[in-house]
């Protein structure tokens, strides 16, 4: 077959690579005075502004002054079938589909899918539509999800694997339609993966296919692989097919549903009747009661062979609607179970979670590993997805957490395992459940004076939230890029009053993401990973915290990590083990022979006040005149001057003792 002119063809938009965040913008078009008014560039800038303000976009001021961002969205609502699109540019009459910009009855449907696999649906139904013009015959309408899939079922036909690689869809994937023969296809897909095993450089041998298959291409060749990381996202929402490496495979439980779509040949239906399918939903195998059918016997028999349980004994299987129920029921408990296989996997991937991390610092962007397919990818635009999901990741490596992996993330997922947005509000974005101690995680991207505005009330409610649902000790671990100065002091103060008016200070530590990559790797080089490690270095950060203010707090951290980190790969770290530890307010003292008790009062000596003796409370905090000074040891006041601690009064039930600080040192284990 001789090759024409190529071009490459577009699921989504340029300007839209993540069709993720659809979800979230169609839900706030539906509920707002836009629908109906996006027409003809009114309302464009509101709109783009409307947006901003909801936080469904960061449109920094004066970025977007001409409302591109809104006929961007109103593209890909169109798309997908939820609005209306303006036919009249293709002959037809407005009134034989629907206003422009109204919601359609697919576009109702969609705002009701509550589950991200529901959504998925949605999105399959949606791109089974053949509404995208080929790229060789012009007037020719196809799908492209149903194209690649031909192209991955010939490709497992003839090697046992679905799997199509990035440079293969980058060259012959996207670049391909049903004008070309399948076999022709496939042919010189397998061929590009036979010489490029041979070659001795793959990333000269991907620019050297890159520049020969651009003769015939006459835009800018960067868009092979820029185009297509873009498009194989856009079919993974279907979730037919998945991610393999940086490319795709059919999914296991969708094989059945692959087949029956897949398609090597033109549509024979017009635009105008594509539109209409759209807007009223495209059908699907298993909207037919005998495939919804065959489709759960499918992964029923998947769920055996890996002992999964479920239950769907309450479900009539002779109704297409709850056949489709139960098979959704069916995929969850394997979802469920393969997340607990992924998270088993995370300790030994803790070198990858490291690499993310530093991607991430960096703003995003791509590893550098010689062969293409083993590079790892953090997409500019969902940099705050990711350092959730790294996060969530990272504390899966640790281990020993007695909550589902599920319940930690409050963030969905995909069948890749990989972030489909970040948490919603209401909940911090990692819980950690251990056996004698909770942690609360919260993540920024935000790294600005704003940051303290944005993060600091909902981080202390989280953390306060989790101790009243929460019978163990609660600590909070806040990591962003970069910490401004004004959240390190609001952790540092960390006080939060209840619905109770009853006053409660907060143990929660800033880090930066590099000083928590630091302290990971570290354990990990030392092969003595454990939650309890990192509750040690949350608790030896806040041990100073009443001694320092804002910007010393921060240097005090930076050093303890770096200090904590090399201790760690030495192997001299014990834990619970603190060199420098100082005695604070409130402090509960685990003593030998005496038991569990508080610290309630310090005896001081004024040491500018003729060595008189005085008595400080130190249940709780510090009366704001009076400061513990940075050495741990000395309190002042700000008109009586410099205090001694001669000792501290504890009590252990109904006694109370007098201990100096050498002899609670020495002889007990302090903690807050």
């Amino acid at each position: 077959m001789k090759e024409k002119q190529i071009d490459i063809w577009l699921v989504g938009n340029t300007g839209f690579r993540n069709p993720a965040r659809i979800s979230d913008g169609f839900k706030l078009y539906a509920q707002s005075p836009f629908v109906g008014q996006l027409i003809g560039g009114k309302n464009d800038v509101a709109f783009t502004k409307y947006l901003s303000e909801n936080g469904i976009i960061n449109n920094k001021q004066g970025k977007d002054t001409t409302g591109s961002h809104a006929r961007k969205w109103r593209l890909m609502f169109e798309r997908n079938g939820l609005v209306y699109p303006d036919v009249r540019r293709i002959g037809c009459t407005q009134e034989e589909l629907g206003p422009i910009g109204q919601i359609t009855p697919f576009g109702y449907r969609f705002l009701q899918a509550d589950t991200y696999p529901a959504e998925q649906e949605c999105f399959l139904r949606a791109m089974s539509v053949e509404q995208i013009p080929t790229t060789t015959d012009n007037g020719k309408l196809f799908s492209p999800l149903r194209w690649i899939l031909a192209v991955m079922l010939e490709l497992e036909k003839r090697t046992g694997s679905s799997e199509i690689t990035r440079t293969e869809f980058a060259l012959w994937g996207h670049t391909t339609d049903p004008t070309y023969d399948l076999q022709y296809v496939v042919d010189n897909i397998l061929d590009l993966r036979r010489r490029r095993a041979a070659a001795s450089s793959k990333r000269v041998f991907d620019r050297n296919e890159m520049n020969e298959r651009s003769k015939r291409y006459s835009k800018n060749k960067g868009n092979f692989f820029d185009y297509a990381d873009m498009n194989m996202r856009y079919l993974r929402i279907t979730g037919v097919v998945q991610r393999k490496g940086r490319g795709l495979i059919i999914a296991p439980t969708k094989h059945v549903v692959a087949e029956k779509m897949a398609k090597a040949t033109i549509g024979s239906k017009s635009l105008f009747d594509a539109k209409t399918i759209l807007a009223n939903g495209a059908p699907l195998p298993s909207d037919d009661l005998a495939t919804a059918k065959e489709l759960l016997a499918s992964v029923e028999r998947m769920a055996k062979d890996q002992s999964v349980y479920y239950d769907i004994s309450d479900l009539d299987v002779d109704d297409t609607a709850a056949v489709n129920i139960a098979r959704y029921r069916v995929e969850e408990a394997l979802q469920l179970t393969n997340e607990i296989a992924y998270a088993d996997k995370q300790r030994d991937q803790w070198r990858e979670i490291a690499e993310y991390m530093r991607l991430i610092e960096r703003g995003g962007g791509v590893s550098r590993e010689e062969d293409e397919d083993s590079r790892i990818e953090v997409p500019k635009d969902e940099l705050p997805a990711y350092l959730e999901w790294i996060l969530w990741r990272a504390e899966l490596a640790i281990d020993h957490m007695i909550t589902e992996p599920n319940e930690v993330r409050g963030f969905k997922i995909d069948s890749d395992f990989l972030p489909v947005s970040t948490a919603g509000g209401g909940r911090g974005d990692l819980y950690c459940e251990y056996q004698d101690f909770m942690l609360v995680t919260e993540v920024s991207m935000s790294t600005s004076s704003r940051q303290e505005a944005m993060e600091g009330e909902p981080v202390r409610r989280h953390v306060s939230d989790a101790i009243d649902s929460s019978n163990c000790p609660v600590y909070g671990l806040f990591v962003a890029i970069k910490i401004d100065t004004n959240t390190a002091e609001t952790f540092r103060h960390g006080i939060w009053y209840d619905k109770r008016d009853n006053k409660r200070r907060l143990d929660i530590v800033p880090l930066t993401l590099a000083q928590f990559r630091e302290h990971f790797v570290a354990m990990f080089e030392s092969k003595n990973a454990s939650p309890e490690k990192l509750r040690d270095l949350i608790r030896e950060c806040a041990i100073r915290r009443d001694a320092l203010d804002g910007p010393e707090w921060k240097l005090y951290i930076e050093r303890t990590v770096q200090n904590r980190a090399h201790l760690v790969r030495e192997g001299r770290l014990k834990e619970g083990n603190f060199d420098n530890l100082i005695v604070l307010p409130g402090m509960t003292v685990d003593h030998p022979l005496l038991g569990t008790g508080q610290v309630l009062l310090a005896e001081v000596v004024y040491r500018d006040k003729g060595n008189s003796f005085a008595t400080i409370p130190f249940a709780g905090q510090l009366p704001d005149e009076i400061r513990i000074l940075p050495d741990g040891i000395r309190l002042e006041h700000a008109d009586k001057g410099l205090m001694d601690v001669v000792a501290y009064q504890v009590a252990f039930g109904d006694k109370l003792w007098y201990m100096k600080r050498e002899d609670l040192l020495s002889a007990a284990r302090l903690y807050y």
